[in-house]
């Protein structure tokens, strides 16, 4: 008989250790679920909090192996994982959500786009390369964003190359040549299914990304859009979950173009920045709603109870050592802020230190406290 989630011996692992997972822990501990995380870095976030905390590198076959044959249900907060490692799991009869099929697809970003095509999710039309030479083969695609397949998150890995001058600066690998999508806003959508196959989204947010790092700096929730576009934003998101037959939560990012047109930039199934809002602003946080999903458990209501907004609290330029962070009292001050610190005793430019959440009776009242909290809290090294 299945051990059930809430019993005493049963145990859920997590390959990686960072912020997600440690969000994802504040949850479990909720259900009284033990957790039990593996991450390559002895300081990671969750390395003091989570029940059981094991050093080691979550791509290594053997290392995922071994982390999770006494688990339970394995699931990822991040992507860049052992796939062959994850179905042995599965193999062992150990549940591993996200299903590593999906997961594989997910980490290269041709497979992804081939993926769209295929089940006719709409995406910015695109080039399969194999090296930079082969840029100079499709100069009459540009301007466009060439992404590596694999391995890049965060920013990291994608080029816009608008003009052959710029070839020579571009990725020499197999990359994703994309086309240059000339969007009005940026959207999210979190989506869960749980095995059963019930689906739930929340309410589209909008993302404002640092121009620098391209990383998501700032985001608003509800989006500034039409009923109609978040409609179909949120039938977009349920139709790529169940394309992917995803248990889980997946992050689904939308480029709203100037013609009204919706196209799918990327997918992340896993909880995702774009949701970290949920835990004060809605009635279900994402981290629950994840929860939920891997464990069979009835969904969550998703519904905003707060319009809200959510800062990213990145690194300053030109510092890296020992964090120190300013402003913090201040910014606590303003009705409504709350702040989440990610236990990361180092920074560096445009790292990912914490967030600070804040809600407010209507969304330009929480649009313009965000702006303030932005000014105020400053992530410097000592």
């Amino acid at each position: 008989m299945a051990k059930k989630p809430y019993s005493k011996d049963f145990k859920l692992g997590v390959l990686g250790g960072g912020q997600l997972g440690r969000m994802l822990l504040q949850e479990a501990v909720n259900l009284d679920i033990k957790l039990a995380a593996l991450d390559p870095n002895p300081e990671a976030p969750c390395h003091q909090i989570v029940n059981f905390f094991t050093t080691g590198d979550f791509n290594d076959r053997k290392t995922v192996r071994e982390f999770g044959k006494d688990l339970d249900v394995v699931t990822v907060e991040i992507e860049h994982v052992s796939i062959e490692g994850l179905r042995d799991l599965e193999k062992a009869g150990v549940k591993v959500f996200p299903q590593p099929d999906m997961l594989e697809i997910v980490q290269d970003k041709g497979l992804q786009k081939e993926f769209y095509k295929e089940h006719q999710i709409p995406s910015a039309p695109y080039r399969l390369l194999n090296n930079k030479a082969e840029l100079y083969d499709n100069t009459d695609f540009l301007p466009a964003a060439q992404k590596l397949r694999k391995g890049g998150y965060d920013g990291r890995g994608v080029f816009v190359i608008k003009s052959k001058d710029q070839i020579e600066e571009g990725f020499d690998a197999p990359t994703v040549l994309e086309k240059f999508v000339d969007f009005e806003k940026e959207l999210s959508v979190i989506v869960a299914r749980n095995e059963s196959g019930e689906i739930k989204t929340f309410p589209s947010v909008e993302l404002d990304f640092n121009p620098k790092a391209n990383l998501v700096e700032l985001l608003f929730a509800p989006a500034n859009i039409s009923d109609e576009i978040a409609k179909k934003a949120e039938n977009i998101a349920r139709k790529t979950i169940e394309a992917f037959g995803l248990v889980g939560i997946l992050a689904v990012e939308l480029f709203l173009t100037k013609e009204g047109e919706l196209l799918v930039n990327e997918v992340a199934p896993r909880p995702h920045n774009s949701g970290h809002q949920t835990i004060e602003a809605n009635i279900t946080s994402q981290y629950a709603q994840h929860l939920r999903s891997i464990l069979n458990f009835p969904l969550g209501d998703t519904d905003l109870l707060r319009p809200a907004a959510m800062v990213n609290l990145l690194g300053e330029e030109g510092h890296t050592g020992p964090v120190i962070y300013e402003g913090l009292e201040e910014a606590l001050q303003i009705s409504g802020v709350y702040v989440h610190l990610y236990g990361k005793t180092d920074t560096k430019p445009f790292r990912k230190m914490g967030h600070v959440t804040i809600t407010a009776a209507t969304a330009d009242e929480a649009r313009e406290k965000a702006m303030r909290v932005k000014s105020i809290i400053k992530v410097k090294a000592k």
